[in-house]
């Protein structure tokens, strides 16, 4: 299991929030949907936005298996 960390300090956002989120998501069709859909749930990179592209990347991980 991963270890769990905060990913949006802004937010305090962490991993398991963003894998928490796209559970029920099966399909990695595109990340920026997702996203979007992650964000909707947890407000990441609402704040300054520095968190953006790790949010990017952890969606990729998680999607990817």
């Amino acid at each position: 299991m991963k270890e769990n960390y905060t990913v949006c300090f802004c937010k305090q956002v962490t991993y398991f929030d963003i894998a928490n989120a796209l559970d029920g998501h099966d399909k990695f069709e595109d990340v920026l949907s997702l996203f979007k859909a992650v964000q909707e749930v947890t407000h990441c990179s609402t704040g300054c936005g520095g968190c953006h592209d790790k949010v990017l990347d952890i969606i990729s991980e998680i999607m990817m298996g």
